[in-house]
């Protein structure tokens, strides 16, 4: 890190401010065989009336096949599959943000397997057959699609449940399960239990306070970001979350009032900021600058000195702090 302050001036009865510059760089059976000669030959007892071996009325030895489900038991075999499902569903889409984000993906596709595995075992009753296993078909393939999901939640391209669902949405799996499960007409077939939202771009104005303590210093901070994404920053002094703001890509924003401490700097930047989830929904990235900063107002006489601080978000020549991606499951967020 460099600091370069400028030599103070004297001010009678004023104020003297002196500002700290700093950038902060940003620098996944054995076959049968056939007989080959002789006389081909037969041989057994039949079955006579009143008595004797064999098969009565010398039918030939089957296994009968097995029962199938009245329409009632099969409806409630349906909703036990499905309960497990829809819950996880349902939690998808409540999630805040990022962190434990892949462990719901992973949850839901582990219900859903269970719902097959459930389901596959049983006889369903004979109208039903054939919808019986396109359901199942849909199901397999829902399963698979979230695992799908976690993989792209894992490379960080897709960052809040309800983005997970859009993503499923747009690609047929939400409603081709919900297809087949139509196809089931009068059974508790449907294990979507939450709407999709169509695909957004949200972002709020450049510099915009999305949290704040009240800023009574006379530190400022000023954010460069001159990266192709726009970026939340984090001011985090001890375990508070002093300032959130939002800043565009390319763009600069500036915060007074920073007060006097030891702050990390932590930033995340995306596309698609979800104010609920309060994180980017589309290719997140996390990020902590490499060195803190302090702010820090002395008074000497009737002479007063603060600092402030710029931050660079990309990449500059001569820039002197690394910053290091962070775990998501630790971001400040």
């Amino acid at each position: 890190m460099r600091i370069s302050p400028a030599a103070p001036r004297l001010l009678s009865g004023a104020a003297l401010a002196t500002a700290a510059a700093l950038t902060l760089t940003a620098c996944t059976a054995v076959p049968a065989t056939r007989p080959t000669g002789g006389q081909a030959t037969a041989s057994g007892v039949v079955g006579a009336m009143g008595g004797g071996s064999g098969t009565p009325g010398g039918a030939a030895d089957a296994t009968p096949a097995p029962a199938g489900l009245t329409a009632e038991q099969y409806r409630a075999e349906l909703q036990q599959a499905r309960g497990p499902v829809r819950d996880a569903l349902r939690k998808l889409a409540d999630a805040d943000g990022y962190k434990g984000l892949g462990k719901r993906v992973d949850r839901t596709a582990s219900a859903v397997r269970q719902a097959v595995a459930r389901l596959e075992a049983l006889t369903p009753p004979a109208e039903v057959t054939l919808q019986h296993s396109t359901y199942l078909d849909a199901l397999r393939m829902f399963g698979a699609a979230f695992d799908g999901a976690g993989q792209d939640v894992r490379a960080q391209e897709v960052c809040t449940g309800p983005a997970v669902l859009t993503r499923l949405d747009r690609s047929g799996d939400l409603p081709d399960m919900k297809e087949a499960a139509a196809g089931l007409a009068g059974y508790p077939a449907d294990v979507v239990s939450v709407k999709a939202a169509k695909q957004k771009t949200r972002r709020l104005g450049n510099g915009r306070i999305i949290q704040s303590e009240s800023r009574t210093g006379r530190g400022s901070v000023k954010v460069h970001n001159g990266g192709t994404s726009d970026a939340v920053v984090f001011l985090v002094r001890g375990k508070k979350k002093a300032v959130v703001f939002y800043v565009r890509k390319k763009s600069r924003a500036t915060v007074p009032g920073i007060r006097d401490g030891k702050y990390r700097i932590f930033y995340t930047t995306g596309s698609d900021w979800d104010s609920g989830a309060r994180a980017f929904s589309r290719s997140c990235a996390f990020t902590e600058f490499g060195k803190s900063v302090r702010f820090r107002t002395t008074r000497s006489g009737g002479y007063i000195r603060w600092d402030n601080w710029t931050l660079t978000l990309h990449a500059v020549k001569g820039g002197n702090v690394r910053s290091k991606p962070v775990d998501p499951d630790k971001f400040p967020g």
